[in-house]
């Protein structure tokens, strides 16, 4: 028998067992950012929370996250992509228990940082462990499949959060990670191959600087609503945090391997995608922050009452997305993403109008379905238009960087609009509560048209420029960004 022979076989279980290990994960990663939220109502009465208790809740996962993204990449090229799936998965699992143990606020909060840390450890990885266990004439099917996994996690979220909030309580929204995590690690540490990228140098400075610094404007903005903003602690947080983020970029534009490149920013398209994703995304997660609690809390449904009137916003991706690309390709992605941001900025000044403790559901279901819609022609054209103007070589960090953006502007998304609620309203009575997300929603959609504008300034290659995915002579990766 031949060695291509003999070795077929163990490649193709190799190339499931890794599907299997990274859909598991991916599935429980997205599954997670959503469960919560409409859990967030009883958190709160049963650890007597405040408006800014909550949003810790969901912007302490997604800030440690995101700012440690790149650095569990570079972990994974440096120590092995295995090995930190394992150690990842393994934090996520234990933080995970912990959240759902958690007798306090404070300690609840600690656990979702963990959470976030080791969710920023194992997620990185996944995509190139199994790009490298599949073969090359099967990647587009196993990627489909591996997203479409994904897509059901993020959709199911709240609506698995609520039955389990309303059957067995908020904590069971926590617990649902850890059998999925005490099978795939010993699965993954037994079954997957070992691998390991180019030798990087951890660049430790710019990630202590960037880090301090998110913390420190972060925290200003969130308590700044509560506390007020002129109080000596908002003063020094905001103050410090942008002298911190200000030296972070003067590190990074002199440190021999940056952890954030800033040479990505000099590229026209690629900062102004940027800037684009970052209303999207603080737009779309600080409202459904809000979004998700207007149920129960501004009109007294149940849990899972609440989670099956979110579902709209989450299934409508999943519906347009493939229409979506089959657009981005006939008329190019630049007026996909306006249409969305479009669709986005309508869908919450609509819900802004309409709200009240009274609203019946046929009045906010068009929001709910232009949100989704509005995130399915956004998310595919970026995510196109971000890899496309790099050169291919830096399409690994250029999606790290492009998810960064995505996670950190969540976080800013909620700590803005958590402040502007804690202006205009309060969790104290169904009407104050609406008070404050008709005011919120305000904001998200003038964030939304601010992205709008954005993704106008895009670059406008003349007709006939070649299609996204096509690499121009001089090596520069050309982007059909109109027709």
């Amino acid at each position: 028998m031949s060695v291509t022979a003999a070795t077929k076989p163990t490649r193709t279980v190799r190339s499931r067992t890794t599907f299997v290990v990274a859909s598991m994960a991916w599935f429980a990663f997205a599954l997670d950012k959503l469960v919560v939220a409409t859990a967030l109502p009883n958190i709160r009465t049963d650890l007597i929370a405040s408006t800014s208790d909550l949003e810790w809740t969901v912007g302490a996962f997604t800030l440690t996250f995101g700012v440690l993204l790149l650095t569990g990449s570079a972990l994974g090229d440096r120590f092995g992509r295995r090995r930190m799936f394992v150690l990842g998965m393994s934090l996520f699992t234990a933080a995970s228990a912990l959240a759902a143990l958690s007798p306090t606020m404070p300690l609840l909060v600690a656990a979702r940082a963990l959470q976030g840390a080791g969710g920023a450890l194992f997620a990185p990885v996944i995509l190139t462990m199994l790009s490298l266990a599949t073969p090359v004439e099967r990647r587009g099917a196993v990627f489909g499949a591996w997203g479409g996994v994904g897509a059901v996690g993020a959709a199911i979220g709240p609506l698995v959060g609520g039955l389990l909030t309303q059957t067995v309580g908020w904590r069971s929204a926590f617990w649902i990670n850890v059998p999925l995590g005490v099978v795939l690690v010993p699965l993954a540490w037994r079954r997957l191959a070992e691998s390991h990228g180019p030798a990087r140098r951890l660049d430790v400075s710019g990630l202590l600087l960037g880090t301090a610094g998110l913390l420190g404007v972060v925290w200003g903005v969130i308590r700044g609503g509560e506390s007020g903003w002129l109080t000596p602690e908002v003063v020094l947080s905001l103050s410090s945090g942008a002298v911190l983020l200000i030296g972070f970029v003067r590190w990074e534009l002199r440190a021999i391997d940056p952890l954030l490149p800033m040479r990505f920013f000099t590229n026209r398209t690629f900062a102004v995608a940027g800037l684009a994703s970052f209303s999207m995304y603080a737009a779309l997660f600080g409202s459904l922050f809000f979004v998700t609690q207007i149920f129960q809390t501004g009109l007294a449904e149940s849990p899972l009452e609440a989670g099956l009137r979110t579902m709209p916003v989450a299934v409508m991706p999943m519906l347009l997305s493939p229409i979506a690309g089959f657009l981005s390709d006939r008329w190019g992605v630049r007026p996909l993403l306006i249409a969305g941001l479009a669709s986005l900025s309508a869908a919450l000044g609509w819900f802004a109008l309409v709200a009240g403790t009274t609203v019946p559901y046929i009045l906010i279901l068009p929001s709910l379905l232009a949100m989704g819609a509005g995130a399915a022609l956004f998310f595919g054209p970026i995510t196109a238009v971000t890899q496309s103007a790099v050169p291919h070589e830096d399409e690994g960090v250029a999606s790290g960087i492009a998810t960064t953006v995505r996670e950190l502007a969540a976080v800013l998304g909620i700590a803005v609009m958590g402040t502007v609620f804690s202006v205009y309203g309060s969790l104290e009575t169904p009407t104050q509560f609406t008070d404050g997300l008709r005011a919120s929603l305000a904001v998200g959609a003038l964030m939304a048209v601010g992205g709008i504008a954005a993704a106008n300034a895009l670059p406008r290659p003349s007709r006939g420029t070649e299609p996204i995915h096509k690499k121009a002579d001089s090596g520069e990766r050309l982007c059909r960004i109109d027709t």
